[in-house]
């Protein structure tokens, strides 16, 4: 038997999952735990919109109240589109991205997938050339009225699955810079020291060395500690 949603899981099916910060929170999911702690206003989701509001003010039992003016207006759904012709393929855009809706290469043209693209805008202030627009794509359409829940479904995933590749890259380049260290203390254990100033150089890097080890134990020891 599956255990019941908890309220921040139940706000978070309310969220149009656009990952776009607009509501001053890293994601749609910090949010909705904001939201069900009482620590953030059910207000503050423009992609959302009207309608967005209503449906969590009916959750919580809430007033349906304005949107909050401080994070953004209610707006038609765009897209990104990259003037191709302008890109320099510096990759900013594609790291910005939260859902890997852009594709490209370093020094190589970049595109954005439309139908991946939530409209997040995030992709637009890195662009050194200023080559990213934000085309309206639902007519008058907004809020929900211009968004579904089988496309915020499909944007969660697509967010949880990069910030898994994130952390597994991250991870591996820990651990090839672990090994690459160890055999360097291996290396200097292993060379002889022909002078004082030899062994007082090797020592020193030998420290150099293990201090930069003990810095990574320790964040990857606070990283995998329970907040």
């Amino acid at each position: 038997m599956s255990a019941s949603p908890s309220l921040a899981d139940q706000i978070d099916a309310l969220l149009p999952q656009t990952q776009c910060t607009k509501c001053g929170y890293a994601a749609c999911r910090p949010y909705a735990e904001a939201i069900a702690d009482g620590s953030a206003s059910y207000n503050q989701c423009p992609p959302g919109g009207a309608q967005g509001i209503e449906r969590l003010a009916n959750l919580l039992g809430k007033p349906i109240i304005p949107l909050n003016p401080v994070n953004g207006v209610e707006r038609p759904r765009p897209v990104a589109v990259i003037d191709e012709a302008a890109c320099i393929g510096c990759t900013l855009c594609i790291q910005a991205c939260p859902v890997d809706a852009i594709v490209g290469a370093a020094k190589q043209m970049h595109t954005v997938i439309a139908e991946l693209c939530t409209g997040c805008d995030l992709c637009v202030a890195p662009c050194p050339v200023d080559c990213i627009a934000m085309l309206p794509i639902t007519g008058d359409d907004t809020g929900w009225h211009a968004w579904s829940p089988q496309q915020a479904d499909a944007a969660r995933s697509r967010y949880r699955f990069r910030d898994f590749r994130l952390q597994r890259d991250k991870q591996e380049n820990d651990a090839r810079l672990a090994a690459k260290a160890a055999a360097k203390l291996h290396a200097l254990a292993s060379e002889a020291a022909a002078s004082p100033e030899q062994k007082a150089e090797q020592d020193r890097k030998r420290a150099i060395i293990q201090a930069a080890m003990e810095r990574a134990r320790l964040q990857k020891k606070s990283q995998e500690e329970p907040s």
